[in-house]
């Protein structure tokens, strides 16, 4: 998705409510950047106000962002160029939505990527960047006190895990892959109900980062897999889901 940076840990909001684009900061008006376009749809995306499916108009989004076509679509481009919007000609642009097929190769190459990325945490990780995840278990705990009905945070704050760890390796283009995962995980887990407890999640990030403190790289390593075909094995993949379509205009705003 577009880039943004986790190593800025933000608290959640107090209430489940869904803060419309400009609540959010987003430049909704004249003057909206390309990138913030592309970022202010990518978060609504992974927070789920947007599910795959929803059709992207292209006159919707000029609407509200007070730009013309033109900039909307070089916008929807770079979403799609990150898997999380497709482009069907004579059509227009939709969420995405994965397969089963495609879920399961997600998941797969999460466990190959992910892999290297503990080995390489562990090689070269510093006191900071042991402070900083351990900061971010606490924030996930925080976050899983809160009303019940805050999933959608939930469950980014648990994924802004995985892209934290990334970037403590120092390889950017190994954290922007994971990066792009994790987003289109979020999609499939909306697409196919995931059943996944995030207490659970969160404990499994505290016990990996002990491992890892104790320098288990092949016992790190097997604990991410764990934690992953976990996940993956939380998801209803038995079928495809039928299509879903939302107005944009109303899911931004509502």
């Amino acid at each position: 998705m577009p880039r943004v940076s986790s190593k800025t840990i933000v608290s959640p909001a107090p209430t489940d409510t869904i803060a419309t684009p400009a609540e959010n900061g987003a430049a909704v008006g004249k003057g909206s950047s390309i990138e913030r376009i592309a970022q202010d749809i990518a978060t609504a995306i992974v927070e789920k106000r947007l599910p795959p499916g929803t059709w992207l108009r292209e006159e919707a989004l000029g609407r509200v962002y007070s730009v013309s076509r033109t900039k909307v679509r070089a916008a929807l481009l770079m979403l799609s160029k990150d898997k999380l919007i497709e482009m069907i000609p004579d059509k227009g642009a939709f969420v995405s939505q994965p397969t089963v097929q495609e879920a399961r190769e997600v998941f797969a190459v999460r466990r190959i990527l992910e892999s290297e990325v503990v080995r390489l945490f562990i090689a070269n990780a510093r006191p900071r960047d042991y402070q900083v995840l351990e900061q971010h278990i606490k924030f996930e705990r925080t976050a899983l006190r809160q009303s019940p009905a805050m999933g959608t945070v939930r469950e980014k704050v648990l994924g802004d895990f995985h892209v934290a760890l990334a970037e403590a390796t120092g390889n950017h283009t190994l954290t922007e892959l994971v990066r792009e995962l994790v987003a289109r995980s979020s999609l499939i887990a909306m697409l196919y109900h995931s059943s996944n407890d995030p207490h659970c999640s969160s404990d499994e990030h505290s016990d990996f980062l002990r491992i890892c403190r104790k320098g288990d790289v092949e016992g790190a390593v097997a604990c991410m897999t764990e934690h992953l075909e976990r996940i993956e094995a939380s998801l209803e993949l038995g079928t495809d889901k039928p299509d879903r379509q939302l107005d944009l205009v109303k899911a931004l705003l509502a």
